[in-house]
């Protein structure tokens, strides 16, 4: 799923109005602030240790003022670390230090004398690299409602058409039914639900940085007894590659502009039917062992780096369009400028779409050109292949790798983060 169609629903428009605008919560003038608090440090009561998030996709600013740059967005309920407070335009109470070059009004915190989650801690890794239980609308649609005792008694609050995915974080029964209550809080039967079956493949970690590997793009591919295009198969007995199935490149030769790889002994695979990943240089704004990731268009793989160092590869799904239009993936050198845990995508406000389409919490959102970034793709396993609407798709598990190794890090708790003057985000080329 691409994002350069239109990704305007009506929770992400939520999302990026908090992201991006002032709350209007926090509205309030300087001279609102009690005049006994002066602008230096404030004490804060003893016992104090963390602050409870009250409100979700509470914002987080760069300085205690309003008008501070956005740094993130914090989950409800996340206890963050308390380092301090200052008063700051814009927030009735005092502004909270929640780690470097992050505030948040104490308006939307209660304080706690509890542990705070560890900020530095490692995002818990998942095994198939979903973050929730996805399911797919079925082919009838289905309705979504906000509260489990008024399913289907009452008119739905959303009507979902097949074909659409959500994120599934609870269970409930009604009069004998089951019902799944998504990550946007609707309650949907689940007899109208498909269950997203997870994708086994992934990427590789690279070797004494050797790309000395390719990946079987299809099933059963022919395999030659030689490097030429009338090679007769190769001897009977020899096992037949699959689709995805890592294979290591021995050799590598040239027939009538025709490329063979040799994957064993007396065994040849045309390198169109394989996706190779290639070693490149880095950009000369790339800092010696700084990390980078590099998308190849014309094989469809990506490959992070440390430097000149390839760290890990594997395959991807990038713009279905030709170079320039909407759906295409840009080329360039462009650095992440968000990461999100999860965002929706869909097309519901495109009037000349042909096709409909809502796929809820997509994991592992990492945007690098206004609206085109790196993202977990469950919907498809055409990796490999241009697919998508312009984003660079990555299988789930690998969207999850990637998620960690680039920069800014998600502290514990967040739900998005920005770059700051000491953490910019990762460089992406696309070539």
């Amino acid at each position: 799923m691409g994002s350069r169609a239109t990704l305007r629903s009506r929770a992400k428009a939520l999302f990026f109005a908090s992201l991006f605008a002032a709350s209007p919560a926090f509205d309030v003038r300087a001279s609102d602030v009690p005049p006994w608090r002066d602008d230096e440090d404030l004490p804060l009561a003893q016992g104090v240790r963390s602050a409870v998030v009250d409100r979700p996709e509470q914002p987080i600013v760069a300085e205690p003022s309003v008008t501070g740059a956005r740094r993130g967005t914090a989950v409800a309920g996340a206890m963050l670390p308390v380092f301090g407070a200052k008063r700051g335009p814009g927030c009735a109470a005092r502004w909270i230090n929640v780690g470097p070059e992050a505030w948040v009004c104490q308006d939307a915190l209660t304080f706690d004398g509890g542990q705070p989650i560890d900020a530095m801690a490692a995002t818990p890794e998942v095994a198939t690299g979903l973050p929730y239980r996805y399911f797919f609308v079925g082919p009838g649609g289905t309705n979504g409602y906000s509260r489990l005792g008024d399913a289907e008694d009452v008119a739905p609050d959303q009507e979902l058409e097949p074909g659409f995915a959500v994120a599934v974080v609870d269970e409930g029964t009604k009069d004998g039914a089951r019902y799944a209550r998504t990550h946007h809080g609707l309650w949907i039967p689940m007899r109208d639900l498909v269950p997203v079956p997870p994708i086994a493949f992934h990427g590789e970690e690279v070797a004494a940085g050797k790309l000395d590997f390719a990946w079987v793009l299809d099933e059963r591919p022919p395999i030659l007894s030689g490097p030429s295009a009338g090679a007769r198969p190769a001897k009977k007995g020899t096992r037949a590659r699959t689709r995805f199935e890592k294979v290591d490149v021995l050799e590598e030769k040239i027939d009538k502009k025709q490329v063979f790889l040799r994957i064993g002994e007396g065994e040849w695979l045309r390198a169109r039917d394989a996706r190779r990943p290639a070693i490149s240089a880095p950009p000369p704004s790339v800092r010696t062992s700084e990390r980078w990731v590099d998308v190849d268009l014309a094989t469809q793989t990506l490959v992070a780096y440390e430097g000149d160092k390839p760290v890990f590869a594997t395959l991807v799904s990038t713009g279905k369009g030709a170079e320039g239009t909407d759906t295409a993936t840009p080329k360039g050198e462009s650095r992440i400028w968000v990461k999100l845990a999860s965002s929706t995508m869909d097309n519901l406000e495109d009037e000349d779409a042909q096709r409909y389409y809502a796929i809820e919490d997509v994991p592992y959102v990492q945007f690098f050109a206004k609206g085109v970034g790196l993202h977990g793709a469950f919907w498809h396993r055409g990796f490999g292949r241009v697919r998508s609407h312009g984003c660079v798709n990555l299988a789930p598990i690998d969207a999850q790798r990637l998620f960690a190794f680039t920069s800014p890090h998600l502290p514990a708790g967040w739900t998005a983060v920005l770059p700051t003057s000491v953490e910019e985000g990762t460089l992406v080329r696309v070539r």
